[in-house]
This record gives structure tokens, sequence and C-alpha cells, in this order.
């Protein structure tokens, strides 16, 4: 069983969980958070090598979790335009282009070799989407896409593996793409998630700030941090929530937290 909960209020800690914290406070050096910086992309190209399109599930819940995808239509059969910023090997492009005919989705990511895996596809079809490799730190957008032309960006566990100083770069490209009046559609890790809990000593960049064995980086956001985030590149803010969910193992009696922030911002 599993129960589902949103909300304004973070998770709180069990006081085991609270001292393993507090005792966790040292730092990865400089030279190595540099380093690792530096290798992000390639640490990410390594990761799919690895798993190919193994890892993560197909994302059917899409849809469901974000109504606004339907509800951004003025009419029922409305064409939409869709941006899926940092699309892995397209577990959320691919349920998403099957389930809604009448979109038409732009997909990158960070990882040559994921954009290939997205390519040969054999759902893949440029008719329907165009797919191509881009650091949203760096690469400039309005080279892929035209000015104010998507309907929807979907950012979905994506801002998390970027360094907290780097997001706002990934807002102010985006930004560039959006429709005036249309929105961002956010998920992804949120601060005390088990993942967070889960990291041994050694592991801290920084605040709420991680890096996982394989060298690749994640972020457990707070609702502050992240509307202040977006407020700052000029979005304004609809929705910002923690779901805080438990899944329970009855076999093995474990009760797992997961916590992650789902969210809605829009251009003006």
């Amino acid at each position: 069983g599993a129960f589902q909960k949103r909300g304004h209020s973070a998770r709180i800690l069990s006081p085991e969980e609270a001292e393993r914290l507090a005792k966790d406070q040292v730092l990865v050096s400089e030279f190595k958070q540099l380093k690792l910086e530096k290798e992000a992309q390639k640490n990410w190209d390594l990761f799919y090598k690895r798993n190919s399109t193994n890892f993560f599930k197909d994302r059917h819940w899409t849809t469901r979790e974000f109504e606004e995808l339907k509800a951004c239509r003025e009419f029922a059969d409305q064409k939409l335009t869709i941006l899926e910023a940092g699309c892995g090997v397209g577990n959320c492009l691919f349920p998403l282009l099957e389930e809604d005919l009448n979109i038409f989705a732009y997909a990158c990511d960070f990882s040559p070799r994921a954009v290939e895996y997205v390519k040969k596809n054999a759902l893949y079809s440029t008719e329907r989407c165009k797919v191509f490799q881009c650091d949203l730190t760096k690469d400039d957008l309005l080279e892929y896409i035209p000015a104010d032309s998507v309907d929807v960006v979907m950012l979905i566990f994506v801002l998390s593996a970027i360094h907290p100083d780097k997001m706002h770069l990934v807002l102010k490209n985006i930004y560039k793409v959006l429709k005036p009046g249309k929105c961002v559609l956010f998920r992804d890790y949120g601060l005390y998630d088990h993942a967070m809990l889960r990291f041994k000593s050694g592991s801290k960049l920084g605040e709420n700030f991680y890096v996982r064995q394989d060298g690749t980086r994640s972020y457990f956001f707070t609702e502050e941090f992240l509307s202040q985030l977006f407020k700052a590149e000029g979005y304004e803010q609809v929705v910002n929530e923690y779901v805080q969910r438990e899944t329970v193992n009855r076999k093995e009696d474990l009760r797992v937290p997961r916590v992650f922030l789902q969210s809605k911002f829009q251009k003006p």
C-alpha cells in the first residue's frame, strides 16, 4: 500500500534521520567538484551506456498528473507544441506521443547517447518530434526552436541534475521559446526524499546537493528555493507544492518516504 498527500509543508524527519543529516557536513573537495562539473556530460553519457533504455520506467502518469496537457487547449483537437527539456531516452516523450496524437514535440538532452536512443526508437518520427543534443545551461534553444512558439515546457527530473548556480540559465533559456501565457510543468526531487537520506557520508557537494557513485549529481528542492528561482527569471507561480508519498513494502516491513516537488510556472 501507499499513500500520497500534497501541500506546502516539508517532510518532518525522524530524530535518527535528523541526527544523521546533521552529522554529514563534510563537503567533497573543490578539486573534485570542478572535475564533476567538467565531466557532467561524460558521466551522463556513461550512465546511458551502462543502462541503455532500461533504467527509467516509461512515464505513463504524465497526462494524469499534469491535466494542463489537456487543459491548455482551447478546443478538443488543437495541436500542441511541447518541449521536453532533458528527455533522456524518451520515457516520458513516447508515452505522451502515443496517448495524444495532436502533439508536436521538441525534445533535447545533455547526453548525445540518450539522443541517439530516442532516434532509434521505433516510435520516433520526424513528423511528430524534433530531437537534438543540447546543454541547456549554455546552448541557445533559439537555434532549434522559434521564439515564443511552445505551448508547454516539461521539466521533469532534470533541473536536479544541474549545479544550483546554473539552474537559472536553464529557466532563462526555456523562457525564450515559451509562448506568453503558457506554462512550464515541473516535477523533481523534494527535500528529505528517500534518495537524499540514502547518500553515504562523503557524497555531499553543498546544501541539499549530492553526488552519486557514478558521478551524476542530484539536488533536492525546497518549495521556497524553486519559487525564488523561477520568479527571478520573470515567471509567475501558478502551483508549487510538495507531493509526499510513503511506499510500503509489507514483505520486508519497509516504509520508504518519497518527496517530490510538483509545480507550474507561467510566462506572463
